[in-house]
């Protein structure tokens, strides 16, 4: 799909302060039928945020969707229910079949929000209807979107097709692959777009703001700098100083409590820099009945669902026993109240993910609570790792080690602040605290490190058998294949 003829897909959102994505379109327009009020411009741009949540959608079946083939590929999850062969390629590491229909709603997801940026960036350039503040931070959110499907593809696939420029006849359909270091350089040009848009810092309605384009750019600097396009120091330095900007702005914090991750008082605010924007019925989250255990524990309103995903017992235990992450009900849990008799616990199997709990969703039958794609504590902890990496391997840089040392001590409040940082210090923080957030793969990636649980060491990522895994990683396993019907559509695809 990604590579074929699109129609603009306009969907006419509903715009609230606290809810403007709408999953669902009200219909749809060709371009040159549209931007001829401010208002169709606004939901225009709005309809280009669709992409952050497609990926997110459930599958046939229960509990499946695309989305958390990220942390089975990892080897530090289960699937507690029973899972089909297409999960099972990224469960055990077996060989991802290009047929696998995963690959196909990543690469579908992704391309038709491009279509649809690409044409919301000409056609907000060229209307007259709306003022040059406004029309600039439009463009500034698209094109910080653009840059975040890019880069998602990019990591996820290598060389991939890049086009910047809406698809308007048959003639430009058959576009070979870019090589991705084009494909990054695309994305920091538009990250560099969005930061001249003149964006707030913060923006509390969930939609882009400058904390989101500047923290992206730090990510994006980070993986330049390591794997596969190993551009190394200078580029470390690009993802501390991007970091440190974010850290100086003084807009953002971490929350006090791991509970406040989940509040949803407080989504868009402090901590949480860029959200996916959920809602129970327009866009309902499939995370909180997906983590729940599996439905012959009685604990949820809605018994059928849960299964999808829980940490491996062996990851669970790799942290220290005073690690507040560990603690009952803060990013894990082995005990719940009995759904229809509280006064009775149930306890679990094994430990399951707690992190994105939604209390609400538990009366209602359905999760509105927002998912976090970038939070503080990855921009604190990428500006320690980027500095400790530019200094070769360690730092005594002031400014990085609190960046860590605000993280570690939320999570071990006993321990002292360390006078030299060590980057594997950095990496074992970010596998602790980003678990199950569709962030580690990428990690592992970029490093080509992994945390060997057993030991508690970060380790070559290369030679290294997961936990959940059949056999060791080898460099086939670090891209992607191209979704076979994609190479059907367009042989340009083809090594």
């Amino acid at each position: 799909m990604g590579t074929r003829i699109f129609l603009l897909s306009i969907f006419l959102c509903c715009c609230s302060c606290q809810k403007f994505l709408r999953e669902n379109p009200n219909g749809f327009l060709a371009a040159d039928q549209y931007y001829k009020t401010p208002e169709q411009a606004k939901a225009a741009v709005n309809g280009t945020y669709e992409g952050l949540g497609n990926i997110f959608t459930v599958d046939l079946g229960v509990s499946v969707s695309a989305v958390f083939a990220l942390e089975y590929i990892t080897g530090y999850s289960n699937r507690p229910r029973p899972s089909g062969f297409e999960d099972d390629q990224f469960l055990r590491l077996d060989k991802i079949d290009p047929a696998n229909s995963r690959l196909q709603a990543w690469w579908a997801a992704y391309y038709k929000a491009i279509e649809n940026c690409n044409s919301v960036i000409e056609n907000i350039n060229n209307t007259k209807v709306l003022d040059t503040v406004t029309s600039r931070q439009y463009l500034g959110q698209v094109y910080f979107l653009r840059a975040w499907y890019y880069f998602q593809l990019a990591r996820l696939f290598g060389d991939v097709p890049l086009k910047t420029t809406p698809t308007k006849d048959l003639n430009n359909i058959f576009i070979p692959k870019t090589p991705v270091a084009q494909v990054y350089d695309q994305v920091v040009k538009d990250l560099d777009m969005a930061a001249a848009s003149n964006l707030p810092w913060t923006d509390q309605s969930g939609r882009v703001s400058l904390g989101a384009v500047k923290s992206l750019l730090a990510k994006v600097y980070i993986t330049m700098a390591g794997y596969p396009l190993q551009k190394g120091k200078e580029y470390y330095i690009k993802a501390y100083e991007a970091a440190m900007e974010v850290v100086n702005s003084g807009k953002f914090e971490l929350f006090d409590d791991y509970s406040e991750l989940r509040d949803i008082a407080k989504q868009n605010t402090r901590e949480h820099i860029f959200m996916l924007q959920r809602h129970p019925t327009e866009a309902a989250s499939i995370i909180h009945f997906g983590y729940l255990p599996y439905p012959d524990q009685p604990i949820s309103i809605q018994p059928a669902y849960g299964g999808a995903m829980a940490p491996e017992q062996s990851f669970y235990d790799s942290y220290a026993a005073a690690d507040k992450r560990k603690a009952e009900q803060a990013f894990f849990y082995t005990r719940y109240p009995n759904y229809s008799n509280p006064n009775s616990i149930v306890q679990l199997p094994a430990p399951f993910i707690f992190k994105f709990w939604d209390a609400l969703a538990e009366q209602t039958g359905r999760s509105g609570e927002n998912f976090p794609l970038i939070r503080y504590a990855d921009v604190l902890l990428i500006c320690a790792e980027a500095r400790a990496m530019a200094d070769g391997g360690s730092t005594a840089d002031a400014a990085a080690i609190g960046a860590y040392y605000q993280v570690r001590k939320r999570a071990m409040p006993g321990e002292q602040r360390p006078a030299i940082l060590e980057v594997d210090q950095v990496l074992k923080e970010r596998y602790w605290e980003l678990c199950f957030e569709f962030q580690t793969w990428f990690d592992m990636l970029r490093t080509r490190k992994a945390l060997d649980v057993p030991s508690g060491q970060i380790v070559p990522l290369l030679g290294y058998k997961a936990p959940r895994h059949i056999k060791a990683f080898t460099e086939a396993d670090l891209k992607f294949p191209i979704p076979l019907a994609e190479i059907q559509k367009n042989p340009a695809l083809k090594d």
